[in-house]
């Protein structure tokens, strides 16, 4: 996959994230990592699984030792986010945090592991269990392993 830098910016959804991932990519990371105080944002670029097309969009991220973590919440939608239904299809995932742009790979976190790092993310942003209340769907959580 094409690094960030080559990737078009072209988020889906809410015009508030093209915005986001706009000031994220054009200050190099050093904007738009802290969307928040306390909640910290990655980028995530990945394949579309139907055009092949890199997306590109903004995420909540926590750690969970060595691996970034985000939730497809999609603020409780029904249904997945696309980057998530991406991720089935190609797991190789550019990521990045503030200035560092690395290569990863994804992978939906385990059951076994699901409370323990749910709790993570929650701390991050309480507003998972709400948005977790609000759909039927088991909302993943994914770990990236950068490279």
């Amino acid at each position: 996959m094409a690094l960030i830098d080559e990737t078009p910016i072209d988020p889906t959804g809410d015009s508030w994230i093209a915005d986001h991932v706009k000031l994220y990519v054009e200050s190099g990371g050093k904007e738009g990592h802290h969307w928040q105080p306390g909640v910290p944002t990655l980028l995530l670029t990945t394949r579309g699984n139907k055009s092949g097309t890199a997306r590109r969009t903004a995420l909540i991220y926590g750690r969970d030792g060595d691996d970034y973590v985000v939730m497809a919440s999609y603020a409780g939608a029904p249904t997945h986010p696309d980057w998530y239904l991406n991720l089935a299809a190609e797991p190789e995932v550019v990521i990045q945090m503030g200035e560092v742009i690395t290569a990863g790979t994804a992978r939906t976190v385990a059951d076994e592991d699901r409370d323990r790092v749910w709790k993570i993310m929650t701390a991050i942003w309480p507003d998972y269990d709400e948005y977790a209340a609000k759909t039927s769907r088991k909302i993943p959580l994914v770990a990236i392993s950068a490279k």
